[in-house]
């Protein structure tokens, strides 16, 4: 086994700076899993103590534990793992995690550099596996970098529109002395956004000018209202103009959705046929933080292109004219926008009869639905119940596949904030109980749930080992109908009904999260559906409810619509 190597008292060994520039920029929690090539760092780890690791099962849910707490918290998520395949395990939440505009560290360990080209067992090329997938990267190939290269990773990560980064960090790097005057950081950059960017006057004056002669003004906000720090600017301009606004799925929480301005989320994978009314009435579209992406706008037809003028504020310049014509770009910070456009507009009266009447179409159709006694059961009555029985502040994290669209469109957050989310950049399943448990770390105060699919269950199940270890007071729901049925409802709606390889065998959920030792429940009678809800909300460790729920591809909700 290799061993340490000595170094001099006034200097740090690698994985001790390591541990130095985390703690100096502000990291409280590591999500990972133990290597050969990690030795030096868990060592320089345990002698410090002054960041929580959580041991994780795979590195794959260490990443996207990552995600969940940056989210929650506006602090960079950190995570880690050994050479070789943690690294291509750690991949997918970071390629994730990079597209949703989330800042988080991965830190993969790596084989001495000395051992580089002589088929030393894990090696591969860290650099060319990132580089493509992460908004910035590096190999170190030498400990006196360390301080410099962590800097420069923080920087990347909160700065402009925020993203991953991957550090590969070689055995004898960490064993090498680094200076201990070297060591220190900016601790803002820990936090995101970092560096606010402020828009051009001359395009804030072009926006109110286009905005004062619009007569039915629609904002559609996606997930950099909420990272930004947005909520309040959006609504003080909403109220100002009397505009609706309308959410991408990463964009709830920028607004309450109670309120008389929400519209709720459009597009397709939680839209309706109201919603997307209140689309096809704009003259004028506000994107803010949004791409306007094929799934926002239902493959750019909703909003049409040439139907509205199009104002689209976004932090990255490469985004506004991507997709639309637009006639006022302005590439900034969503916060610093929103507040200099509501300084140059005037307040005006305007009429939100169309998003009112909206709303009580698409939840009069759902309710209907959500009462219904049905067996199996109905996925509206579980989002209707989870609706009365969470506080408004509990975080809810909803995988791909079925949670995801009924949750987007009828489960309302209440408050303004990231109290909803889910991975929607690459929708891969097994997200949400991972992400849930970072969540948890990140806002340890109030309740978390993940709601999740069986066919995403089976990707993760390893994970509720570690959330028991810990005890942590997560509420797992398993939607349960032996399918994977996104894909089937496609299938049916694009492909005559000819099923192929969807459908796998029913397993008993709640034996085995029992098994693991969570408290567990299995809900087949719709009558019993919120006492155990409320039963297992109330217990004070991790708990598991199994609902046995009607296939998506069986459901009367226009799925049709989502699917297109």
């Amino acid at each position: 086994m290799n061993k340490p190597v000595e170094v001099r008292a006034a200097a740090l060994t690698g994985a001790e700076a390591v541990v130095q520039m985390l703690k100096a920029h502000g990291v409280e929690a590591i999500f990972g899993l133990c290597g050969d090539t990690s030795l030096p760092l868990y060592d320089a780890m345990a002698r410090s103590q002054s960041i929580r690791h959580i041991l994780t099962r795979d590195e794959r849910h260490a990443a996207y534990m990552a995600d969940g707490y940056a989210r929650v918290t506006g602090r960079v998520g950190v995570c880690e793992g050994p050479s070789g395949g943690g690294a291509t395990y750690l991949l997918p939440g970071l390629v994730e995690a990079n597209e949703s505009s989330v800042p988080i560290l991965g830190i993969n360990t790596d084989v001495s550099v000395s051992s580089r080209g002589k088929f030393t067992l894990t090696e591969l090329d860290q650099r060319s596996l990132m580089k493509p997938l992460t908004k910035w990267n590096a190999v170190l190939d030498r400990a006196a970098d360390i301080p410099r290269v962590f800097r420069a990773a923080f920087e990347a990560m909160t700065t402009g529109r925020p993203g991953a980064a991957h550090i590969a960090l070689p055995f004898d790097v960490q064993n090498g002395p680094v200076d201990r005057e070297d060591v220190w950081a900016d601790p803002t950059l820990g936090a995101f956004p970092s560096r606010r960017v402020a828009p051009d006057p001359f395009f804030i004056e072009l926006a109110a000018k286009l905005l004062r002669s619009a007569k039915r003004p629609l904002f559609i906000c996606g997930g950099g209202v909420v990272l930004s720090g947005a909520e309040t600017e959006l609504l003080n301009l909403a109220e100002k103009i009397c505009a609706p606004v309308a959410t991408t799925v990463s964009g709830k929480g920028s607004i309450d959705e109670r309120c008389a301005h929400s519209v709720g989320v459009v597009g397709s994978n939680g839209g309706t046929p109201a919603t997307r009314a209140v689309v096809d009435a704009a003259d004028a579209i506000l994107f803010v933080g949004c791409r306007a992406g094929s799934v926002t706008t239902e493959r750019w037809r909703h909003p049409a292109p040439g139907r509205a003028k199009i104002i689209h504020i976004d932090v990255d310049p490469q985004v506004p004219g991507t997709n639309y014509r637009v006639d006022v770009p302005i590439v900034a910070d969503a916060r610093l926008a929103l507040a200099a456009l509501e300084e140059a507009v005037d307040r005006r009266e305007g009429d939100l009869s169309l998003v009112d009447a909206s709303k009580r179409e698409k939840f009069e159709a759902f309710g209907a639905l959500a009462a219904s006694d049905e067996a199996p059961i109905r996925p509206e009555r579980v989002v209707a119940t989870l609706d009365r029985v969470l506080e408004k502040d509990a975080i809810v994290v909803a995988d791909p596949g079925t949670p995801c669209p009924y949750l987007s469109a009828y489960y309302q957050v209440k408050g303004a904030g990231r109290r909803f989310f889910s991975n929607r950049a690459h929708g891969a399943l097994g997200y949400a109980l991972a992400a849930s448990v970072g969540a948890h770390i990140g806002r340890p105060a109030v309740k978390t749930v993940a709601v999740m699919g069986d066919g995403s269950f089976g990707m993760c199940v390893g994970e509720l080992e570690t959330v028991v270890r810990l005890n942590l007071p997560i509420t797992f729901i398993v939607v349960s109908n032996a399918v994977y049925g996104w894909i089937k409802a496609g299938q049916k709606s694009g492909y005559g009904e000819r099923y192929f390889s969807v459908d796998f065998s029913v397993t008993d959920h709640a034996k085995v999260a029992d098994a693991f030792g969570v408290k567990s429940w299995k809900v087949s009678d719709p009558g019993q559906l919120e006492k155990v809800l409320k039963d297992a909300l109330a217990c004070g460790g991790p708990t598991l409810v199994d609902i046995v729920c009607q296939p998506l591809h069986e459901a009367k909700a226009p799925v049709s619509e989502w699917i297109a």
